[in-house]
């Protein structure tokens, strides 16, 4: 006799969104699939903060743009106060300077409007693991484009004293749009060596995530959008 084991728990979703059609739309995608639970919709950014509050959900698909609380205000207050619900960010365009607001608040990542349903299904499952659903190159697309170092000075972000050269390595190439197996690559390490030097990284950069991480990087002026765009995509 084969056992399957135990259904895992629905993934407990709350969407966000200023139009009707967009709300029930995402609804109709997720609804059938077994592995999601919609578990209530919003208007505006306001009312995500409040259902999230009161529903408790894993992810929160959240609208950038919204009229009365947008969705980076109301990422900054979930990240604050409900921080078990990870919010995958929403929007028309995939440059879009407030989707770096979203990320510097606390979402875990962004997809386009036009995306898929194979991508928003695949996006909620990685927001809900805890990772970004961001491609790397298109996160350092978008922040080269949005995020620079204040003209004529350096930041000094806390911990920045305390990483090792090959940390500060790292994190460059990351910084530039390449994933971990394309560090391991450049730098003749393994994998796992390369995710331990990023924890290292995020724990002394007190970071949550390479979104955040990313953005450090460009405000710091340890690499600049020509830095990053070189030989691959450029912004805009």
């Amino acid at each position: 006799m084969t056992g399957t084991g135990p259904t895992p728990p629905r993934i407990r979703v709350l969407i966000v969104d200023d139009q009707p059609l967009v709300r029930r739309g995402l609804s109709l995608i997720l609804s059938p699939d077994p592995s999601f639970e919609v578990v209530g919709e919003a208007e505006n950014g306001a009312q995500a903060v409040t259902l999230a509050r009161q529903l408790r959900p894993d992810v929160v698909v959240m609208d950038i743009r919204m009229p009365v609380l947008d969705g980076v205000a109301a990422t900054r207050e979930l990240a604050a106060t409900v921080p078990g619900s990870r919010v995958l960010g929403l929007s028309t365009f995939d440059m879009d300077e407030y989707l770096v607001g979203a990320l510097r608040a606390g979402a875990y990542g962004f997809l386009p409007k036009d995306s898929s349903p194979e991508e928003l299904s695949a996006a909620i499952r990685t927001v809900h693991a805890g990772d970004a659903a961001v491609a790397p190159r298109l996160l350092t697309r978008l922040i080269s484009t949005y995020v620079r170092a204040p003209h004529g000075t350096r930041p000094n972000p806390t911990g920045l004293g305390e990483l090792t050269p090959r940390e500060v390595e790292v994190w460059r190439l990351m910084a530039t749009g390449l994933d971990n197996t394309e560090i391991t690559r450049v730098l003749d390490l393994s994998l796992s060596t390369v995710k331990n030097y990023i924890t290292s990284i995020f724990d002394k950069l007190a970071v949550r995530d390479r979104a955040q991480a990313v953005i450090v990087a460009y405000e710091s002026g340890l690499v600049t959008a020509r830095v990053a765009t070189e030989g691959g995509e450029q912004p805009g």
